[in-house]
């Protein structure tokens, strides 16, 4: 029995290995031990351990490492989040249309802070699911562009974007004092906006805070909408798909701002960003740097101390 779960746990985590593979973090090969298998995955200056027990009980995915490091966080969405996006849990709503909004940047220091939202009906949500829309953490930023197209072609102008650049980032968090105040009025943006193209009542929001942040700003706007919110909102496929439009505007302005700098600039919040941060300092100056950071970031401390 006990090689039986070993086999498991070996197909368990090659399987693993593919998908993060497929995603475009680094992975070391798997070393096998006394009672797990495991593999370090890295990105830039961070890393973290993924290891995949077996014993009498079965076989047991575990990660270890800084849960506040940005790739922990995308591992988790992306090996457990996985599951969720595959099976719905009991509470789900099954709308015949309805506007999915979901955000990408908030966990990057560098870059903006976008929200997405795409309206979708039965024949579009087909679509959809046809040319592989799903959560943008599974798919590596070749694809989030292939996949950009391929989404627009199919909803028309039916989508809304509401992108936050560093500057105007700052100055919404001088006044609202919380990022999740920030999206929330991002989220009921991109709702009123669409709005505007589409007459839809149903709208599933990837839930990241207080459910009244959002119903709040949208009271204020005197939206009145049938507003789900969920966590692991991306199993939802028009959810998903504001996901990867979302995260292709992120995936733009990386691109841009590293040509125009001449170094890639990391993700995430990690120490390679701190790197990055005070090379532009020193290539260029604070005020430069300011127009591409999210000042509020507990990196700032380090970078500005002087």
């Amino acid at each position: 029995m006990q090689d039986s779960f070993q086999q498991k746990a070996l197909k368990e985590i090659e399987k693993l290995i593919k998908m993060i593979e497929n995603s475009g973090l680094a992975v070391s090969k798997p070393s096998q031990k006394l009672y797990n298998y495991q593999v370090i995955v890295n990105s830039k200056n961070d890393q973290v351990k993924l290891l995949v027990y077996f014993g009498k009980k079965g076989i047991k995915t575990v990660l270890q490492g800084n849960s506040e490091l940005a790739i922990y966080k995308e591992l988790d969405e992306l090996i457990f989040g996985a599951e969720l996006f595959m099976h719905k849990p009991n509470d789900d709503v099954n709308f015949d249309e309805y506007i999915g909004t979901d955000e990408s940047g908030k966990g990057d220091y560098f870059g903006p802070l976008v929200v997405a939202a795409v309206y979708a009906n039965k024949k579009t949500l087909l679509e959809l699911e046809k040319v592989g829309v799903k959560d943008s953490k599974l798919i590596n930023d070749a694809n989030i562009k292939i996949l950009e197209r391929k989404i627009k072609n199919i909803v028309g102008n039916n989508y809304e974007i509401v992108q936050i650049n560093p500057e105007k980032y700052n100055k919404l968090y001088d006044t609202f004092k919380n990022l999740n105040k920030i999206m929330a009025w991002a989220h009921s943006k991109t709702i009123q906006n669409l709005l505007l193209k589409v007459n839809c009542p149903n709208v599933i929001s990837d839930k990241f805070g207080n459910e009244k942040l959002i119903t709040d700003e949208l009271k204020k706007k005197n939206i009145d909408v049938n507003l789900f919110q969920t966590p692991k909102g991306e199993r939802y496929t028009a959810v998903a798909a504001a996901s990867i439009l979302a995260r292709s505007k992120v995936v733009d302005w990386f691109y841009f701002h590293t040509k125009e700098l001449g170094f890639e600039i990391p993700k995430g919040g990690g120490d390679s960003v701190n790197t990055s941060a005070k090379r532009v300092i020193h290539q260029f100056d604070d005020k430069y740097l300011m127009k591409m950071i999210k000042f509020h970031f507990k990196n700032s401390k380090g970078i500005f101390k002087n």
